[in-house]
């Protein structure tokens, strides 16, 4: 597997020097992590002490985008939008705040080449958490997330709520409307008070704009110091995955109803990777979005929005089509 870090031209390549699949629970061997959205399944990883790592620097290229025009079954549409509706209703009557819809896309492929694809992913989206995963259990992903679950340094951690999408219009500032608005503050409260089980202090930023590929979100950013006794990265992240930007809130009733009703197995879509240090001493954890899984001659896209109250079926219909095109401008030439 390979991956670079956000603003980094630097890519690190980790080769396990055997075929065994480890699977993990308490992340804290130093390894790379790759876990899914369903918690009850397995997080498998690869160990450092059993692999091989190289670091190298990619050649910087400026690669211009396309607009991809993919054509959807109405009844996909209907689908996603009934759906929508259906969560709408769950909300209004106070079962929960939020519930995150997502859906799968799959595309043919003409031509798979993995060297294209690692050089337009590394050089398409330089601010995102970049990373081309393998495992004969889980298949070939491959990503651009925006989104940091976890990052801890000793005591120290960092974290962040990430909701709204808007696609970038040049020269305009994007106005927020007050779904939107009230989105970002549901799953900013929703973190902190998440939170308070396993922090001393945490402190929570302005809200600002942030922008990943061709879209543009509502960023918070969540810092603090983790207590005494609480900082076990396994139990950090069970706090805080799913977070409620890819599940919704109440964390357990939101992550019910996208279990028995979404029509599909998320797999490691919404769930989280990266690097963990030994002995918990720091990791560097992202939500697996923007991300696709390919497999022989097709690529399956997954992508999702957050419905709360004040949605419109049409409106996160199209957010969930303008999230597509961040994985399709890696794949353009194969199409």
């Amino acid at each position: 597997m390979l991956y670079s870090l956000p603003n980094s031209t630097g890519v690190t390549v980790i080769l396990q020097n055997n075929d065994v699949l480890y699977d993990t629970a308490c992340y804290a061997e130093a390894c790379f992590v790759f876990a899914p959205f369903d918690s009850h399944e397995k997080a498998f990883c690869i160990p450092l002490d059993k692999s091989k790592l190289f670091e190298t620097e990619f050649p910087w290229n400026i690669i211009d985008e396309n607009e991809i025009i993919i054509n959807e079954h109405l009844q996909t549409k209907e689908r996603y939008c009934e759906q929508v509706k259906g969560a709408i209703s769950v909300i209004k009557s106070r079962n929960a705040s939020k519930i995150v819809l997502s859906r799968k896309k799959e595309i043919d492929l003409k031509q798979f080449d993995i060297s294209i694809l690692i050089k337009r992913l590394l050089n398409l989206y330089p601010t995102a958490f970049r990373y081309v995963w393998y495992q004969p259990e889980t298949g070939l992903w491959c990503g651009a997330s925006p989104e940091v679950l976890l990052q801890t340094e000793g005591v120290s951690f960092t974290t962040m709520a990430l909701a709204g999408t808007q696609r970038i219009k040049k020269d305009t500032v994007p106005h927020w409307n007050f779904k939107e608005l009230n989105e970002q503050k549901i799953v900013v409260d929703a973190i902190a008070t998440s939170l308070e089980k396993v922090t001393s202090v945490v402190r929570i930023s302005k809200t600002y704009n942030y922008q990943a590929a061709s879209l543009v979100h509502l960023r918070t950013d969540i810092t603090g110091i983790l207590k005494k006794g609480k900082r076990n990265l396994s139990m950090i992240t069970s706090v805080l995955h799913p977070t409620p930007a890819v599940c919704g809130t109440p964390q357990n009733y939101a992550k019910s109803y996208i279990l028995g009703n979404e029509d599909y197995n998320r797999e490691y879509y919404t769930g989280f990777l990266g690097p963990i240090c030994e002995k918990d001493s720091c990791s560097t954890l992202f939500v697996n979005l923007r991300c696709m899984k390919i497999d022989a001659n097709s690529a399956t896209l997954f992508v999702g929005g957050g419905i709360t109250i004040d949605s419109e079926p049409e409106s996160e219909w199209e957010e969930t089509q303008h999230k597509l095109q961040t994985m399709l401008q890696v794949i353009y030439p194969m199409l």
